[in-house]
């Protein structure tokens, strides 16, 4: 699967075939460390900016490039022949191209263990008990039938489990079901598809 860049990722990463190995070796690891650790230091933009002559925003966007060139190969697992394709036709040359997928390949496995931390954790289905009760007479009505379902719906987040009891009749059970079944077959679609590959 090759990596998908607008037009201003890839400009920023076209600023970076200009330089020599070294320096977008050095703004390889400046972008790893980043990503790795969760902060970079300015002074570190303003210098590669002096020492290149060019603006500041410059060094930052070449940087912010290279960090989503990592991630986003990391959190699609891209191998390492699209990897390397993605990002010749950005005008990389082929030694630039090899040292960046040997950094990307080190790397990858840690990059995403903290993508898979920042994702957002949600209560998952773990079981679920019922239980259907029908009122057919009270003292004041003794003709009516009541039918009531009770559900216990057991979740778990890591290892916390927990548990919700939820009352319902059988229209609203109906209408509930429907709507989850709708759920589901949009979730066949290919446009859900797509955005769900890209969220994971």
């Amino acid at each position: 699967m090759l990596l998908i860049l607008s037009e201003q990722q890839k400009e920023h990463l076209k600023f970076l075939t200009s330089l020599e190995l070294d320096v977008v070796l050095e703004f390889a690891r400046i972008s790893l460390d980043s990503i790795l650790k969760g902060s970079s230091n300015p002074k570190i933009f303003q210098a590669a900016a002096q020492k290149l002559a060019v603006e500041v925003d410059t060094v930052k966007n070449g940087i912010s490039g290279l960090q989503h060139v990592f991630t986003e190969s990391s959190r699609l697992m891209v191998g390492e022949i699209d990897f390397q394709d993605s990002i010749m036709t950005l005008g990389f040359s082929e030694e630039m191209i090899g040292a960046l997928l040997k950094m990307y390949l080190e790397n990858r496995k840690e990059i995403r263990n903290i993508l898979g931390e920042m994702s957002l954790r949600t209560p998952h289905y773990h079981d679920l008990e019922w239980r259907f009760d029908v009122e057919l007479a009270s003292r004041s009505l003794q003709h009516q039938t009541n039918p009531v379902i009770f559900m216990r719906l057991h979740t778990k987040q890591g290892e916390k489990k927990s548990a919700d009891i939820f009352q319902t009749d059988p229209v609203n059970l109906i209408h509930l079901t429907s709507e989850l079944e709708n759920a589901m077959q949009e979730m066949k679609t290919a446009h859900c598809r797509r955005i769900v590959r890209n969220i994971k």
